[in-house]
């Protein structure tokens, strides 16, 4: 790594604390239940308060808004007040913890999404800083992040995208550390003399980090299992490669005998294992839904903990059934190939106030991208297609998988399924896009070469201009991304294209 060590981790907190700064300012705005966050709020309170989701009053949104956390139903049957609810529980844990600490208000439901989304900020820093081997790199990384819209509105609402992404960010970031871990633990083992028949480096706290993180991204959204599937590969393709670049013969042999066991348990088992525990509350009470399906048929710890699990697996299928059935008109939806050129975004909130000076006024929430970066983003993704092919970079081939993994599943979900989905499931999918950006702006800039001492000067002029385009752009966007009254003329003026409104 450069020798930069003080900057190479004040550079991306800076970063992050200018994110930070954006997400919690006025975080309470709007004070009202934004799109989904009448789900997500009321479940995460319940989640805190009774261990399971519950059954609510009606008005309870308006209820929360006035201060009066009195929203359950109060019954008297055991289960009869369970609600059924088709997300894991996490990210609702997360969201929770908020409500705990300031209250079932909009800044106490809204306040885990935005730690969330600063903390990913420095976690994309650090992993792009790795990656890349500069510090600079690492900040626009960070930066790109930090301004993008998306991430922006995500970060100050209670919906659950913004923490699958964070867990996927932080699997990858784990996963990224292990190869540096490995690779290392390897030349050392190589140039120690030992035996060419390939070698067991120990426990792979790295990975074992990365297994945890996925498992508690599929334990906000179904959809964060795609990933460790995909991560797994990756990873141990990673060790294939670092393997015989040491000259171990038969690399892949070697890895499927001694890489591949604790693999399995790290990035298979330990995700499972994870996706269970995250159900505890469930598991410790009477309450959640479908917790009694099936009866007791005899007495004793053993019975009780297997008609507990038959219970549970009856409520997977369910859920299953849920997903698999789900096509549901609604307004905003969009198919996945409209997502990256930012067609339909979503309208989280929408009012008229008569306070902005003007004849009618607009305030707004619009979950949308920052378009320089997401049409820049397409552009890089296609470049680093074409450098994978040309060069076989583990990065570009990295960076490809993740966004991948995020992205085609929905054409089979949208052809198979006709599955309702939003432009904001493609969370998951930007910072691999940003990472994309970032390969793309070290490939500008290039490398120190005296002979032409103009290319840096001209590389560091495209890419400085790149990353004031996109603060520019953002802070365009900032009214109606951000909550803030303006006039319906302002307002018009940032709809892109018509679907935008």
């Amino acid at each position: 790594m450069p020798g930069d060590a003080m900057w190479g981790w004040l550079g991306p907190i800076l970063v992050a604390l200018f994110g930070g700064f954006l997400r919690f300012y006025r975080l309470g705005t709007p004070h009202s239940v934004v799109f989904d966050e009448t789900y997500y709020a009321k479940d995460a309170f319940a989640t805190i308060k009774y261990g399971v989701e519950r059954q609510f009053v009606e008005g309870a949104d308006q209820l929360l808004l006035a201060g009066n956390e009195n929203i359950f139903k109060q019954c008297g049957t055991v289960g009869e007040c369970a609600s059924y609810v088709v997300h894991p529980p996490v990210g609702k844990w997360m969201i929770g913890l908020g409500e705990l600490i300031f209250g079932a208000n909009p800044f106490g439901w809204r306040f885990a999404a935005a730690l969330v989304g600063s903390l990913s900020i420095l976690i994309l820093a650090r992993t792009a800083r790795r990656m890349t081997r500069s510090t600079l790199l690492g900040c626009v990384a960070g930066l790109l992040l930090s301004v993008d819209a998306l991430h922006f509105v995500l970060s100050r609402t209670a919906l659950l995208d913004i923490f699958l992404m964070f867990w996927v960010l932080a699997g990858f970031a784990c996963l990224v550390a292990d190869r540096d871990w490995f690779r290392s633990r390897l030349a050392d083992w190589h140039e120690a003399g030992s035996p060419a028949g390939g070698a067991w480096l120990g426990l792979r706290p790295w990975r074992l980090a990365a297994g945890l993180c996925l498992g508690a991204a599929m334990a906000t959204k179904w959809t964060g299992g795609l990933y460790i599937a995909a991560f797994a590969i990756m990873s141990l393709l990673w060790d294939a490669g670092a393997r015989r670049a040491v000259g171990t013969g038969r690399p892949y042999g070697t890895v499927v005998r001694r890489d591949l066991p604790l693999a399995a348990a790290w990035m298979a088992a330990v995700p499972v294992l994870t996706y269970i525990v995250s159900f505890t509350g469930w598991f410790v009470t009477d309450k959640g839904y479908g917790r009694n399906w099936d009866q007791a048929t005899a007495n004793g710890p053993i019975y009780f903990v297997i008609d507990s699990f038959r219970s549970w697996f009856d409520y997977q299928k369910q859920v299953l059934t849920f997903h698999t059935g789900l096509e549901t008109s609604h307004p905003y939806q969009s198919e996945p190939w409209q997502w990256p050129l930012l067609l339909r975004p979503v309208a989280f909130f929408y009012e008229q106030p008569k306070n902005c000076g003007a004849s009618t006024c607009s305030w707004a929430v619009l979950g949308t991208g920052t378009p320089i970066i997401w049409f820049a983003g397409v552009a890089a993704l296609i470049g680093m297609i074409a450098w994978y092919v040309a060069t076989r970079d583990w990065r570009a081939g990295a960076v490809l998988l993740g966004y991948a993994a995020g992205w085609l599943p929905w054409f089979y979900f949208a052809i198979a399924d006709n599955r309702t989905m939003f432009m904001f499931y493609a969370m998951p999918m930007v910072p691999f896009m940003i990472l994309a950006l970032v390969l793309a702006c070290g490939l500008i800039l290039g490398k120190e070469n005296p002979a032409r001492p103009n290319r840096r000067v001209v590389g560091s002029a495209v890419v400085g201009a790149f990353v004031l385009l996109a603060l520019v752009n953002f802070g365009w966007l900032y009214p109606v991304i951000a909550a803030e009254v303006i006039p319906y003329d302002s307002w018009h003026a940032r709809m892109l294209f018509d679907r935008w409104i």
